[in-house]
């Protein structure tokens, strides 16, 4: 009997051993693995975490590149590299904000900037293999939208006052359809941030998660078989770095629509 139990307990531990070491394997491959968020220098203060994580080493990384490109460098009448990144970038905010807000989009101007190039370094800083992107994160996608919300409705308020709430009345429509309409507009302005936020959230998190779904096709079918989802992780690898630009711009687009309207709401 005794012998019995010994060899029922080994049998539990080697499978137990083999449930394991199957759930590590399958994490390897798990297209959600990638975005999961590791303490790397444990802070704790009573119940607040405030740990150092991944995430958080990724947006130093973005900083300290955004800072090496921007600040050291010579600038020449022929243009180097660095040079040219900068003077590319730096227009090409210039053209959207002097196109939408014209000269009222001066003071403005250096966030547009930094808020740009900052969701362009982490998007593309992302598309490094074993990196983390954290604007594949709702809570840091949120947190940039929600500033933007704030400082329009600020700027809203200060520069007209009272008369800031005619936003919410679209013009030359009859009084009787403002009950409705007005409900629909003030929802409208305060779910901002959500789709702003979830915009480029959703939009990162499904690109890796396709790259990281075809890789696994790839090394689980070898070399005989790999080649049709090498060739897509290829062509969505050249989308993803697309994508990575396009949302980038279109965050600091919607976020000069909005200072637009905190400009002039009655537009």
């Amino acid at each position: 009997m005794q012998q019995t139990a010994q060899t029922n307990d080994a049998a539990q531990a080697a499978a137990a051993h083999a449930a394991q070491a199957a759930a590590d394997g399958a994490g390897k491959f798990d297209p959600l693995h990638q975005f999961q968020i590791q303490p790397l220098v444990p802070i704790r203060i009573g119940e607040w975490d405030f740990s150092f994580t991944n995430s958080s080493l990724w947006m130093v990384i973005a900083v300290a590149v955004i800072s090496f490109i921007f600040l050291f460098g010579q600038n020449r009448i022929v243009p180097g590299r660095l040079q040219s990144i900068r003077e590319l970038a730096y227009e090409f905010v210039a053209n959207v904000t002097r196109d939408i807000l014209h000269d009222e989009g001066r003071p403005f101007f250096p966030f547009l900037f930094t808020l740009f190039v900052f969701i362009l370094a982490a998007n593309l800083l992302g598309m490094i293999p074993y990196s983390f992107t954290f604007t594949s994160h709702i809570i840091v996608t949120f947190a940039l939208a929600l500033t933007v919300f704030v400082l329009a409705t600020v700027v809203g308020f200060v520069k007209n006052g009272v008369r800031y709430l005619k936003l919410f009345v679209p013009s030359g429509v009859p009084v009787y359809m403002l009950p409705v309409l007005v409900p629909i507009e003030v929802i409208s302005y305060f779910t901002r941030p959500i789709s702003l936020s979830v915009r480029l959230f959703a939009n990162m998190m499904a690109g890796h998660t396709m790259l990281k779904v075809f890789a696994s096709f790839v090394v689980g079918l070898g070399v005989i078989g790999g080649w049709a989802p090498l060739a897509m992780m290829v062509a969505l690898t050249g989308l993803e770095f697309l994508v990575a630009f396009l949302q980038a711009y279109v965050f600091m687009v919607l976020s000069v629509i909005y200072l637009s309207d905190a400009l002039h709401p009655e537009h």
